[in-house]
């Protein structure tokens, strides 16, 4: 069987060369378990953090993603307290209540076309504060890139910053993408998340080469108090941890992030400009970093699905009667043959 590239999601990608040459080369000898002290790998990692971050952070290592965002937002607040986010973000809808379950606490949505937020849509939330019969808002939560393809620039991010800690609220940056959204602004992560104010961030990498884990960064470390504990009582304090901390030292060295996502995003630009070509398509969505968000026609989907597989976002656009809108996401091994290919299957369907 043929074995086509997906466009369905970066996540469907495998590990990247240079991060499987890092876990092999942690695979020799033993090595202090669960990332204590002594443990030179974590140490390694929490070092290259800090030179992209500053000094002034803790980092701490779990598994996946749904676990950093859930950890990190709950050492912050109370099950008492809500976390307002946009109605698209993965915190709210890809979590499988995950906040609710382990937090119990109540996510207020925000209706957004484009999956950003902004200060002024939160104020109406404010009317709760002090008024025991409502949750309390804590947490503003935005994802960067968001699920929409869409990046927050430093300065709309500062401006959520400052807006949060006026109404001593905390900063979340769900950081999925975040080195995507890192070079397509090129720019850093000192200037996007250290200088801006976010409190807390879930630094992925899964998205762009690594193999798993991911990284729970308070931006303030005073913040972090006890916060190994609740990584433990989570089920989340992996005991092999070398294999995670290895991948995010690989990754934070030679720029090998960088790497990777300028290919994602700059193989995104290729497929807007094939699509942008093809009458009966038509991008939805601004092409910011890696993802494409395409009007395309409802029975056209399921044939170009045989060969490419990719996933409906949305399946009754607003105006645009027969048309879906569905996602293409390049990843850091996309190739422009990958694209060609895509392109020739959807123009001869």
């Amino acid at each position: 069987m043929e074995n086509k590239k997906s466009f369905a999601s970066d996540n469907w990608s495998g590990a990247c060369p240079e991060i499987m040459q890092a876990l092999n080369n942690a695979n020799a000898g033993h090595n202090e378990a669960y990332g204590e002290l002594d443990d030179i790998y974590t140490n390694r990692a929490i070092k290259k953090f800090k030179e992209n971050f500053g000094e002034n952070i803790a980092v701490f290592f779990v598994y996946n993603g749904t676990a950093a965002n859930v950890l990190g937002v709950s050492h912050l607040m109370n099950s008492y307290h809500a976390i307002v986010a946009a109605k698209t973000a993965h915190l709210n809808e890809d979590e499988c209540a995950a906040p609710e379950k382990f937090i119990g606490t109540k996510v207020l949505e925000i209706e957004t076309e484009d999956g950003k937020i902004k200060p002024e849509q939160i104020e109406p939330f404010m009317q709760s504060i002090g008024f025991q019969h409502h949750a309390q808002p804590k947490i503003i939560s935005i994802s960067q890139v968001t699920e929409m393809g869409t990046i927050y620039t430093p300065e709309e991010i500062k401006a959520l910053a400052d807006f949060a800690h006026a109404n001593n609220m905390f900063l979340h940056l769900d950081g999925a993408r975040i080195a995507n959204a890192v070079v397509a602004l090129n720019t850093d992560f000192k200037t996007m998340v250290t200088e801006t104010g976010v409190d807390v961030v879930s630094f992925g990498g899964t998205k762009n080469g690594l193999m798993f884990g991911e990284a729970v960064i308070f931006m303030n470390k005073e913040l972090a108090v006890d916060f190994e504990y609740r990584r433990k009582q989570g089920m989340q304090l992996h005991s092999k941890m070398r294999f995670i901390t290895t991948q995010f030292e690989r990754y934070l060295t030679d720029d090998l992030w960088k790497k990777n996502a300028l290919q994602a995003n700059a193989m995104a630009q290729l497929l807007k400009r094939g699509i942008e070509t093809i009458p009966q398509l038509e991008v939805s969505q601004e092409v910011a970093a890696n993802g494409v968000f395409v009007f395309m026609p409802a029975e056209l989907i399921p044939k170009i699905q045989k060969r490419y597989f990719f996933h409906v976002w949305n399946e009754s656009p607003i105006g645009k009667p027969g048309m879906k809108e569905v996602r293409l996401m390049c990843s850091w091994d996309t190739t422009k043959e990958d694209i060609e290919g895509f392109i020739s299957e959807l123009k001869k369907s």
